[in-house]
């Protein structure tokens, strides 16, 4: 005769998800008994639609007491217990009646796969969890939180067996962040823990629990404490001790003790040396440190892991896409473009939904400068065929201030039906930059009064007629924005932009950080369509302290547009009050390369490198300058004497020199 199976539940408010977990069951289970604790919304009645045999019972603090209520009314012979923010997966319904026939085994782990994140980027976690066992009334719960049920089973029968049934899958959907956040959990967590520790201050597995608590809660530094407290003296083959030190690592991480980290990977990697999350986490670790040769060599061992153990809980990815992203960034530091693109297109491979990949790939491309080889690029590395793929596409390159590219993905995209606001405002600005401002117009007149983007679409119409140069159209905009009311840093800015139309000279502005970010972007914007005297009218009306702090900023702008007296200048101008900025030391040194100022340029590499011995990129720059260097007088002493054919030889092994990182 078939083995009777009770589904037990605890449940409280779960409308949103009750229904998905008890549909999920089917007729895997013979009875469901739930124990409502307090819903005031349609908790039960979903419930009782499912056949559930419902109970109430007084929350009184302890997931345990709940837990064993609904033990007290399940008739079947084995108990599942689930949440309601959980479901069973489709393929395990047939493998839970078959594991459930067994006649030796008190009880299975099951794997659970956990979902983590948010809209717009959700991962999966898998891990081992204590989920079915033998229906006997001397087994119950124990624990107010993280109830257990797995040493009372052994401690009432010294003979029970368990195994694993990692083919009977869970899918837990209670760690997304929306679902955090509607149930306060970690608050409720947090207060329930430390009841119980207070209780029980030597029960590691509780402390284990509370540190993992209070690294969601981001208290890094109390979470690292409690955790190292837990992991002292631990038997070490207890079977959350990965997941514990793999916690220790994230917790120094986040905590800005990345040195204490390494010490835990390299502890943890002598008891399992096959657990790619302590390699990942050492890599970022390491290269947060400087090591790049280290972290280098931690990703690649993390990709060398075979098939992680579902009690380590890897992370998704720290075996493949995550890996070789970072392998990316460590090339991009030596600034190897190349071995970087390589690097992120095996990332974007193993996992083409990993935007960050994504993301530097385009920006590797240089779409702003050249948006045709771009295109081709991308288009044979992606298949844009859905209007969210075009219109993510779009976002991307409209972050990368490559308008002309970004508006044919936004167009397809809004052509397929997937317009909203945003995306219209985006491709509106698009059509500014490619000069097609009676298209912008009709897009930006159509906002609604009332939409939270309508002054950021009337500021857009504003831009469009200063660009063209239409000042009482402009000044007639302005008002409106005014009316508005503006905050002061918009309304001073939207004043320059007025008053700029006009040959009226009015006092110095000073902007605080909100607007000389606005004026920085309608600055690059001016520049992008080679409107260079606008973009140096607005500058002009700064005042003395504003310029020289953002000068810096503003020198690097005119550099990404190729304006290098223009960003020379403003550099120099940062560089009179903070003399040892290595980033504008070395765009400088970039642009007395690009003028063939090969002494000045080398004297700036030379000055980057004795601030930031550590940083690779800088001896790399100052290579490539030699290489150059030494292309150029072989080119000229062949050119000047022709018949001696050392010059010719060497000038050939130049060409043919490619750079390889280290």
């Amino acid at each position: 005769m078939q083995n009777r199976i009770s589904l037990c539940m605890i449940v409280k408010n779960e409308e949103q998800n009750i229904r998905r977990c008890l549909g999920s069951v089917g007729d895997a289970v013979d009875e469901i008994v739930v124990v409502d604790t307090g819903s005031t919304d349609s908790t039960v009645d979903i419930a009782r639609e499912y056949g559930a045999l419902v109970y109430h019972f007084t929350w009184n603090g302890n997931f345990s007491d709940a837990r064993n209520a609904s033990l007290e009314h399940a008739t079947g012979d084995w108990i599942l217990f689930l949440d309601a923010d959980e479901e069973l997966a489709g393929e395990s319904r047939d493998v839970l009646r078959r594991i459930t026939a067994s006649n030796d085994i008190e009880g299975y782990f099951v794997r659970i796969i956990n979902y983590l994140g948010k809209e717009g980027w959700i991962e999966s976690c898998p891990d081992l969890v204590f989920r079915l066992f033998r229906n006997r009334s001397d087994y119950r719960f124990r624990g107010a939180i993280h109830e257990q049920i797995v040493d009372v089973i052994l401690e009432r029968n010294g003979n029970a067996r368990y195994q694993v049934a990692e083919d009977l899958v869970i899918i837990h959907y209670g760690y997304l962040h929306q679902q955090i956040e509607t149930k306060d959990k970690k608050n409720r967590n947090l207060s329930i823990l430390q009841q119980e520790l207070a209780a029980a201050p030597d029960n590691r597995l509780l402390r284990y629990h509370y540190g993992v608590e209070l690294y969601r809660a981001e208290r890094y530094a109390e979470a690292a404490a409690e955790l190292v407290k837990a992991a002292n003296g631990i038997d070490p083959q207890t079977i959350y001790l990965p997941k514990l030190l793999r916690y220790i690592v994230l917790c120094y991480q986040a905590a800005g003790m990345p040195h204490k980290s390494l010490e835990v990977v390299d502890l943890g990697l002598r008891l399992f040396p096959d657990y790619a999350d302590l390699y990942y986490y050492g890599g970022l670790c390491a290269m947060e440190m400087k090591k790049y040769a280290q972290a280098y060599d931690f990703f690649q061992k993390a990709l060398a892991t075979p098939e992680q153990r579902s009690y380590y809980a890897p992370f998704s990815g720290l075996r493949g896409f995550r890996c070789y992203y970072q392998l990316g960034r460590v090339a991009e530091i030596f600034a190897n473009a190349e071995e970087a693109m390589r690097f992120y297109v095996l990332s974007l491979r193993d996992n083409p939904s990993f935007v960050p990949a994504l993301e530097r790939i385009t920006a590797l491309l240089e779409p702003q400068k050249d948006p045709v080889y771009a295109e081709n690029c991308l288009n044979q590395l992606c298949e844009f065929c859905t209007p969210e793929a075009n219109l993510l596409m779009g976002k991307i390159l409209f972050g990368l201030s490559a308008y002309k590219l970004a508006l044919k993905y936004l167009e397809r995209g809004i052509d397929a039906g997937a317009a909203s606001p945003e995306t219209e405002l985006w491709k509106a600005i698009c059509l500014i930059q490619e000069k097609r401002h009676l298209e912008a117009l009709r897009i930006l007149n159509n906002f609604d009064p009332q939409h939270h983007l309508y002054p950021l679409a009337t500021l857009n119409r504003l831009l469009c007629f200063w660009l063209r140069g239409n000042r009482r159209k402009s000044r007639q905009i302005a008002d409106e924005l005014f009316a508005m009311g503006l905050s002061a840093e918009t309304g001073a800015v939207v004043e320059l932009l007025r008053d700029s139309s006009g040959r009226r000279r009015t006092r110095p502005v000073s902007l605080g950080t909100e607007g000389m970010n606005l004026l920085l972007d309608i600055v690059a914007r001016a520049l992008d369509l080679g409107e260079v005297g606008l973009a140096t009218s607005l500058l002009e009306r700064l005042d003395k302290g504003s310029l020289n702090q953002n000068a810096g900023v503003i020198g690097e702008l005119f550099y990404r547009y190729d304006y290098l007296e223009e960003a020379e200048r403003y550099l120099s101008l940062r560089l009179d009050t903070e003399s040892e900025n290595v980033c504008i030391l070395s765009t400088l040194a970039e642009i007395k390369q690009r003028q063939n100022l090969y002494t000045d340029a080398a004297d700036l590499y030379h000055k980057t490198l004795a601030m930031e011995p550590g940083e690779p990129r800088h001896y790399v720059k100052l290579i490539r300058l030699y290489e150059e260097m030494r292309r150029r007088t072989l080119e000229e002493a062949r050119t000047r004497y022709p018949e001696v054919p050392v010059f010719r030889t060497l000038l050939e092994e130049a060409q043919l020199k490619t750079w390889i990182t280290p």
